[in-house]
């Protein structure tokens, strides 16, 4: 074991000092654990963890993302329970507040730090799937050997970060195979299951904190992303996931001036459709709080009745059932 972690140490020294950096993310990373944080590839130092009344503070920061996450943690710990993987939440500043894996593993979870209040932070256990993800704000598979500890190379992690209700960077995400090796085609499935439970997480949180708003559905094919965008009863925009503020170039400047919704540019390639069922959505609901009465509904949206009628002949809202005389 000795010559596998000095091996291990020299291989990584002898890539960051070839300027390995400049042509591999992972050496990259490699470079800022011995250069930025004085890391040593082959230290046995004990992992940082937090104390209980620690991790209980930690834990409650992330409180509200975790509410929203609850069902997407349920299904992953479903896909993965047969299995040597387990998925832990990360905070921003690394450390793993929540785990969810097979209970017949506990001992070796703990073994390998695959735990809740261990720091997993660059700064902290080198480069490794959570810390360089945060460190990076981008997915990231940390494949065995890529792991900058020599202790940690039994491990491969797919991890995604996880932004909040206003884009900004709230934790992570992390899928790791433990204890034995595994091919490149499960990383790249494990990545594809991160990535998608960490959008689900952020959309589950963006939908609950704006509860009482209109939601619209970006849709960016080539990205093969979604975004949110909230809008209050004026269509002005209040809120936009990451994923919509990049496609539509909303910024947080522009949200405390106030964006009116059909104002963004990019937004006229999905509009159309996008915002007609939104209004469809928007009448519909009005019409079942006043039990179809077009006046009511009208008075309630404040528009006309005209105005009303117009609408509903251009949404073709006049199923049986739908409307009643006033």
């Amino acid at each position: 074991m000795t010559y596998d972690i000095d091996m291990h140490a020299r291989r990584v020294r002898t890539a960051v000092k070839s300027n390995g950096a400049a042509r591999s993310q992972v050496v990259a990373s490699w470079r800022r654990c011995i250069v930025g944080y004085g890391l040593d590839p082959s230290a046995k130092l004990p992992r940082r963890m937090l104390s209980a009344i620690e991790l209980r503070e930690a834990t409650q920061r992330l409180e509200p993302l975790l509410f929203a996450a609850g069902a997407t943690l349920e299904r992953l710990q479903a896909a993965l329970a047969r299995m040597s993987c387990c998925a832990l939440v990360a905070g921003v500043d690394g450390v793993a507040v929540h785990r969810r894996g097979r209970e017949v593993d506990v001992e070796h979870l703990r073994r390998f730090g695959l735990w809740p209040g261990v720091d997993w932070s660059e700064r902290s256990e080198g480069t490794n799937g959570i810390g360089t993800c945060l460190a990076e704000k981008r997915d990231v598979t940390i494949h065995g050997a890529d792991h900058f500890l020599a202790r940690n190379t039994d491990l491969s992690c797919s991890v995604a970060p996880i932004f909040d209700h206003q884009g900004e960077l709230a934790g992570a995400l992390d899928v790791t195979y433990y204890g034995k090796a595994v091919s490149e085609e499960v990383m790249g499935l494990l990545a594809l299951t991160a990535r998608e439970a960490a959008s689900q997480i952020e959309r589950a949180n963006f939908l609950a904190f704006f509860g009482d708003a209109r939601i619209i559905y970006i849709h960016d094919r080539a990205r093969a992303c979604v975004g949110l965008m909230a809008v209050d009863d004026d269509d002005i925009v209040l809120g936009a996931t990451r994923a919509a503020r990049s496609l539509l170039g909303i910024t947080d400047a522009g949200l405390r001036n106030g964006i009116p919704a059909m104002d963004l540019q990019q937004l006229a390639t999905y509009s159309e459709d996008t915002m007609a069922r939104a209004e469809r959505g928007t009448i519909r609901r009005a019409l079942a709080r006043t039990s179809g009465n077009v006046s009511a509904s009208a008075k309630a949206l404040e528009i006309s009745r005209a105005t009303m009628k117009r609408k509903l002949k251009k949404l073709n809202l006049r199923r049986r059932g739908e409307l009643r005389a006033d």
